[in-house]
């Protein structure tokens, strides 16, 4: 863990105002519930707007909902340094997942103005909207309505007579605007976040450096059996359905945990799980399981989602149950950082005396739809336990101010490098 520095040129104090502002706005007796959508979310939106404009920002919300500060820069034209993250949190959740790093972008915007440092490119501090899993039952809303790629069907999802929609219109959004949202001038875009793993903490580092945000699979899988009586079936002549389902379970779980001991980051969980009749007396007859797979590298999505077809097969075979060919419900790419920030971030790292390693995100973050329109890279900084989703999510804010002193660093380096023609423009 970072102990506390006086050379930064940051303000740690400032960063904690921001935080422990937002996670006093909380559900009472829910500590710390701030979902999009809900009622205490505009609060916390107006609390933001209120610290961007006292650090001299101007600040709108764009179509998507996002809440969005800007430092004008001294060559209108040549692009957009954005920072941010978000400020809503799961139900009973964190006071520092998103919310530190909306904090850090705020903080790096105030440093730069204390110090009287003129940035030639604009500079940005966006909230995004509903990053979490939303009321909706999707996330990264504003991430991806910034990008252009916010599915048009999504906005006649409802929940409690509200559609999408309209959450979207109640929180400033414009979603008439939506698809002809997508920006075309960020020229990089950098995001802090907490760990929300053990990792930094096991090995006494400052800073993550994230090589890239794993793609996420999840693949259904249904097993018919035969529903017998449970005292009078032997046991030979069953299919149970459940039985088949466990050792599906358990040789995934095997098959996962040799493929983490390959390169790059790989997880593997069977989250849901439900059977058929479900009575005491009554041999299963049907199974469902949900597998939640990430994957740093997409080849090792393929071999895991091919052998587990294969297990599948075989397992049907040897107990003679029916399985379908395991289904792909959703299916994420990796998003890779980009090596030109990535190289910057360590260089950040080294000017600030962070150590730091590079390692890969297991979670996924409003980053991996940003790098759909630009240049794009995340920092993590340590929690205490890897705990995260939790009220007991904590992170030290000498920690969050090293990682904040990380971007300001990245942000001025990358204003010296980055040119009009760098800018990867959307669609180009």
């Amino acid at each position: 863990m970072a102990a506390p520095r006086t050379n930064l040129p940051i303000d740690p104090a400032r960063i904690e105002d921001v935080i422990d502002g937002l996670a006093r706005l909380t559900e009472p007796g829910r500590p710390y519930t701030r979902r999009a959508f809900t009622a205490l979310f505009p609060a916390g939106r107006d609390f933001l707007d209120q610290r961007f404009r006292a650090a001299g920002l101007e600040t709108r919300i764009d179509a998507a909902g996002n809440l969005i500060a800007r430092r004008p820069g001294r060559k209108p034209g040549l692009g957009t340094i954005m920072l941010g993250s978000h400020s809503d949190t799961v139900p009973d959740g964190g006071r520092y997942d998103g919310i530190a790093g909306v904090a850090v972008a705020l903080e790096v915007a105030r440093a730069l103005a204390y110090q009287g440092i003129e940035l030639d490119h604009d500079l940005e501090v966006v909230d995004f909207l509903a990053e979490e899993v939303s009321i909706f039952g999707v996330s990264c809303i504003g991430s991806r309505g910034m990008a252009g790629v916010l599915p048009a069907d999504w906005l006649a999802r409802e929940s409690g007579g509200l559609t999408l929609e309209q959450g979207i219109r109640d929180v400033g959004g414009d979603p008439a605007r939506l698809q002809a949202q997508a920006r075309k001038d960020i020229a990089a875009f950098l995001e802090l976040h907490i760990e929300q793993g053990p990792v930094l903490e096991t090995e006494k580092l400052d800073i993550g450096v994230v090589t890239a945000i794993a793609g996420i699979t999840r693949i259904e899988i249904i097993v018919e059996g035969r529903a017998d009586h449970a005292g009078t079936t032997p046991m030979g002549a069953r299919a149970d359905a459940l039985a088949a389902a466990a050792r599906l379970v358990t040789g995934i779980e095997a098959l996962a945990k040799s493929l983490s001991e390959g390169p790059g980051h790989f997880t593997a969980t069977v989250g849901e799980f439900s059977i058929a009749p479900n009575a005491a007396n009554v041999v299963p007859s049907r199974a469902r399981l949900l597998i939640d797979a990430r994957a740093e590298h997409r080849t090792t999505m393929d071999v895991f989602a091919a052998s587990v077809e294969q297990m599948a097969e075989q397992l049907a075979r040897e107990t003679g149950t029916l399985i379908a060919p395991p289904r792909r419900l959703s299916d994420n790419m990796p998003t890779p950082g980009d090596p030109l920030l990535l190289d910057v971030l360590d260089a950040a790292c080294e000017m600030a005396g962070a150590s730091h390693r590079r390692m890969a995100s297991g979670a996924g973050h409003d980053t991996a739809f940003l790098a759909k329109v630009t240049r794009a890279a995340m920092i993590f900084v340590p929690c205490l336990g890897g705990r995260s989703h939790a009220p007991e999510e904590f992170a030290e804010t000498d920690d969050i101010a090293l990682g904040a002193a990380v971007l300001f660093n990245a942000v001025i380096q990358l204003d010296k490098t980055l040119s009009q023609e760098d800018v990867r423009w959307a669609g180009s």
